[in-house]
């Protein structure tokens, strides 16, 4: 008889245990439905935050973009308007080697590399010409010019001149400046100008988001404006082929040759354009 009054008890004892076991399988079921609602929220948000940042950042890039050549653009009209005498050529080709490097959604492979020429009548024209290029290319981007003169190199030693060039340029572009204008390029020592395979190199120039503009003033009076650009480039060719291979010219490991002229003028000659006199310019300044 006391056998069968225990029983009952053991019945009541197992009743919390089996309650306590719904519980918790209730519990965890709905930890399991809190946490897939979560992922389902989440997992979905994140995908349309992740999608859209590049997608923001193109955007700000555009119209970073736009704002850059519209700026550009502008300036370069007004010189077209104070240079009038300018064939319609140059105009055209210069927009369209510096706005390539306007564009910072792509990728820049090599700088921007503009050389202009001249005769002698053209010399004022060809200073303040290639100066206000430069100013406006460099004005789009907040940015300034850095200005090498090569008469004021002439006489110097052409590894000194060399040294000097280098570090204008390579300050100059680490402080943000946008664009180089060496004028007179003919006049630098011969040896000095192979610094130029460091900053215009096709392949591996030390900067690639900027711009060089070169000018040669030749011996020439003038230029006739018949000649064809491919023409006017091989005049320049020759020109500096005579500046710098002379006899004259000292013939040590730093100095010119054939050679090296040659692969220095395929790095230069990217756009060579001519530059008509202008009578209408200032007797001061450029502008």
């Amino acid at each position: 008889r006391s056998k069968f009054r225990d029983q009952p008890s053991i019945g009541k004892q197992s009743q919390p245990l089996a309650k306590n076991d719904g519980e918790s399988q209730s519990g965890f079921h709905k930890s399991w439905t809190l946490l897939l609602v979560v992922l389902l929220i989440i997992v979905p948000l994140l995908y349309v935050l992740w999608s859209g940042i590049p997608s923001l950042l193109n955007t700000t890039l555009a119209s970073r973009d736009t704002q850059i050549l519209q700026a550009f653009r502008a300036q370069m009209k007004k010189l077209k308007n104070t240079y009038q005498s300018q064939d319609p050529s140059l105009w055209r080709r210069t927009r369209v080697v510096l706005e390539k490097h306007l564009n910072a959604s792509h990728l820049h492979l090599e700088p921007a590399i503009l050389l202009l020429t001249a005769g002698q009548e053209a010399e004022k024209a060809l200073r303040c010409l290639s100066n206000e290029i430069a100013n406006a290319f460099a004005f789009s981007q907040n940015a300034t010019t850095i200005q090498i003169n090569g008469a004021d190199k002439a006489i110097l030693d052409s590894d000194v001149v060399k040294l000097e060039v280098d570090s204008e340029l390579s300050s100059g572009f680490r402080e943000g400046k946008k664009v180089a204008v060496v004028h007179r390029f003919e006049l630098l020592p011969a040896g000095s100008t192979l610094i130029f395979y460091k900053y215009c190199d096709h392949e591996n120039a030390a900067f690639k988001d900027v711009a060089l503009v070169l000018t040669v003033l030749l011996d020439e009076q003038s230029l006739r404006k018949s000649l064809t650009l491919k023409e006017v480039e091989e005049k320049v060719r020759d020109f500096l082929w005579e500046k710098f291979t002379s006899s004259g010219v000292p013939s040590s490991y730093n100095s010119m040759d054939t050679d090296k002229l040659s692969g220095l003028w395929s790095r230069i000659s990217h756009l060579v354009l001519p530059v008509w006199p202008e009578k209408g310019l200032p007797v001061e300044g450029c502008t």
